[in-house]
C-alpha cells in the first residue's frame, strides 16, 4: 500500500503537471517479485494544468472505485485518486470488493466498515492477515484501526474532506514504523 500511496504522490505532487490516474483499482496494481507494488495502466490517465485542479470527462472508469463526485457529475481530481486508493485500502484488509453481493441498497464498503469500526474491528479484518493468537495482537490491532480511519478519510463523500496523497504516504509510513516495533 505504501508503493503504490507513494506512486500517487509522485504523479499528483511530483511532476509540474498533475497527472490523475482515474482507474485505480487492484488489478492496475502489480507486485514484483520482492513485493513492491508498481501502478500501471494509465490507458485513461488524465493531465491536469496548472490552473486546473478540477476536469469534467465522460471517460468510464470502473464502478466500486470512482470517487462520488465522478459518478454524480463526471468531475476528477487528485482526490479522486485518493478515494481510489482508499477504497483499495479497505478491500485490501477486509478482504471485500466494492461490487461484493453483500452490499445492496445503502449499504457499500465503506458504510460496512464504518459501522464496525472500532469495535469489530477484529471480525472486519481478513482473516489471513491478523488472527486473534498473535503476539503483541493489541498493538497489531491498532496499527490495523490506523490503517481503516486512515482508509476513512481517503474516501470521504466530500471530496475536501480527503486527504492528499502526501499526508496519506506519511501516515502510512508512521503506521508501518509502528508495526515493525511488533516484531
Amino acid at each position: 500500500m505504501v508503493d503504490v500511496a507513494s506512486a500517487l504522490e509522485y504523479l499528483h505532487h511530483g511532476y509540474s503537471v498533475p497527472v490523475i490516474h482515474y482507474d485505480l483499482k487492484p488489478s492496475n496494481v502489480l507486485l514484483d517479485n520482492d513485493m513492491v507494488g508498481h501502478l500501471t495502466d494509465f490507458g485513461i490517465a488524465k493531465l491536469l494544468t496548472k490552473e486546473e485542479s478540477i476536469a469534467h470527462t465522460t471517460t468510464f472508469a470502473t464502478i466500486g472505485y470512482i470517487a462520488p463526485e465522478y459518478g454524480l457529475e463526471g468531475l476528477i481530481s487528485k482526490r479522486s485518486d485518493v478515494y481510489s486508493y482508499g477504497i483499495i485500502m479497505l478491500e485490501t484488509f477486509t478482504k471485500k470488493k466494492p461490487n461484493d453481493e453483500m452490499f445492496t441498497g445503502d449499504l457499500n464498503l465503506r458504510r460496512f466498515v464504518q459501522t464496525s469500526l472500532p469495535d469489530e474491528l477484529h471480525h472486519l479484518v481478513d482473516a489471513d492477515l491478523l488472527t486473534l493468537d498473535e503476539q503483541n495482537l493489541s498493538q497489531k490491532l491498532q496499527c490495523v484501526s490506523s490503517i481503516m480511519e486512515l482508509a476513512m478519510n481517503c474516501t470521504s463523500n466530500i471530496p475536501v474532506e480527503r486527504m492528499n496523497m502526501s499526508d496519506v504516504v506519511a501516515a502510512l509510513e508512521t503506521i508501518r514504523q509502528k508495526l515493525s516495533s511488533c516484531y
